[in-house]
């Protein structure tokens, strides 16, 4: 076969015809893949890295194993006030990036397997997508091939954007890409970038011991969350030592020994051995398509797409990152099931992206879907809201987490109580794991006396989303 084509006996691949040739091997390109094949398409995916992309080797699988290492060191810090001496404290960083390796390793395994055993045809090599639905292969080892198909899905995903003045060079300045190589914690870090990944690798570095600071361009980090949300991560963040800048632009920075020092606004400067750019990620089209194609790329770089992730070439369709939807790979997952759906004309639904859930691993995690209470009053809604904080909640007391809170944004009833559900946000313990209630409420459209007849289990942490929704029907129990 050459070194373009595994997990596939056919003796020949330049040439091949398939029922779909997705382009990309992450979340969106390999979710597609098996989708397809299981409904009984014959499919080949192109891929010039690793299967997996992004969110499996440099983005969330590493981000939350860092994450979870954070969390092993917080418990065993606070492990006294249950009885549990443990002494001497130690982090050992080269055991913990193994156990990063070797879980990545596992779930690339994993999904290369499901491919394989789904009769998928992987090239490894660069995709570049020409008329008549034909993929021209560039191998990684020199080989090349063609091949075309039915359908035709552009899944190439996105690369970490720079500052000028702040070049990655994998040691002082590095991005996603280089964070989870570092051979050893810094005594002092600067984030450039205060959204959800930057928050993300601040945690990370603050409970690993790192002194950090947070420099974000907005007036407010975490945009797009609820405010009462932000305020309980601020808090949060301030009282764990790690100081959050907002408002404020970086000029340059200057190399010195053991790290480098940042110019911010005009004249004020920073000394830090390590700067985290964590600024958005770009869309990765370079040679993803020729002029000869209908495919259109927006202001931004993104592919243009309608409400189907259809291009303006026929049958050929765009999803993940490369398109201007949440860069969330789960949101890639359900659009490789929507095109999929699409290409064999099983008329699906279009995804509601105000109304996907959003997941961010910092200390106290944030997790919400649907409108904050400012989004909701911009759209005209007259709201109603709930809050009820994890300081009164039996579990997190037990688990010595106290930190959040559950907020329900439901629309203004008749009789003044709250209607339907327009938005949950939670902030806290756990909270990533507790929101697909929330999550289906918003989704279905529940109001506040449906989803107050559910019972939640005592003593749990969800028993706060269940204590939050209650009070909005106008009574309530312990709030």
């Amino acid at each position: 076969m050459g070194s373009l084509g595994v997990v596939d006996d056919r003796s020949e691949t330049s040439g091949q015809h398939f029922d779909l040739v997705v382009i990309g091997g992450g979340p969106g390109g390999y979710g597609a893949a098996l989708y397809g094949a299981s409904a009984g398409l014959d499919v080949a995916v192109v891929e010039f890295d690793k299967i997996g992309g992004t969110c499996l080797h440099r983005g969330c699988i590493p981000a939350k194993e860092l994450l979870e290492t954070a969390a092993i060191v917080r418990t065993v810090q606070h492990a006294g006030d249950f009885g549990v001496i443990v002494e001497p404290k130690r982090l050992d960083w080269s055991t913990t990036i193994e156990r990063k390796q070797a879980v990545i390793d596992k779930l690339a395994g994993g999904v290369t397997m499901l491919l394989k055993n789904r009769k998928v045809t992987i090239f490894n090599g660069r995709g570049t997508l020409r008329s008549d639905r034909t993929v021209d292969i560039a191998g990684v080892d020199g080989d090349s091939a063609t091949v075309t198909g039915d359908a035709v899905i552009l899944a190439s995903g996105s690369v970490p954007r720079t500052i000028p003045g702040f070049e990655p060079d994998g040691t002082t300045v590095v991005t996603s890409d280089e964070f989870f190589e570092l051979d050893r914690v810094p005594d002092h870090a600067v984030v450039i970038g205060g959204g959800a990944i930057g928050c993300e690798f601040a945690s990370t570095l603050a409970d690993l011991g790192a002194e950090v600071t947070i420099l974000e361009a907005l007036p407010k980090i975490l945009p797009g969350c609820d405010e009462d949300v932000t305020r309980a991560v601020l808090q949060a963040f301030k009282k764990r030592g790690i100081e959050v800048r907002t408002g404020v632009s970086v000029q340059g920075h200057q190399p010195r020994d053991g790290g480098t020092t940042i110019t911010v606004g005009e004249n004020e400067s920073i000394d830090t051995e390590l700067v985290v750019v964590s600024v958005g990620r770009a869309p990765y089209t370079e040679g993803l398509f020729d002029g000869s194609t209908g495919v259109v790329v927006g202001e931004r770089g993104h592919i243009e797409v309608d409400q189907f992730c259809r291009t303006g070439e026929p049958s050929v369709w765009a999803i993940g990152d490369v398109i201007a939807t949440p860069q969330l790979a789960h949101v890639g997952f359900a659009e490789a099931i929507l095109v999929v759906k699409d290409l064999l004309d099983e008329s699906p639904v279009p995804i509601d992206y105000d109304r996907v859930p959003w997941a961010i691993y910092c200390h106290p995690e944030v997790a919400f879907a649907g409108l904050s209470e400012q989004a909701a009053k911009d759209a005209g809604f007259e709201v109603v809201t709930s809050k009820h904080r994890f300081a009164g909640n039996s579990r997190a007391m037990i688990i010595g987490d106290t930190t959040g809170l559950v907020k329900i944004i439901a629309e203004k009833a008749a009789d003044g109580n709250g209607g339907r559900i327009l938005g949950v946000h939670m902030v806290g313990p756990w909270v990533t794991e507790q929101l697909s209630g929330g999550y289906l409420a918003v989704n279905w459209e529940a109001t506040v006396d449906e989803v107050a007849e559910f019972i939640q289990p005592h003593p749990s942490l969800t028993e706060l989303f269940g204590e939050s929704v209650l009070a909005l029907t106008g009574r309530s129990l312990h709030g």
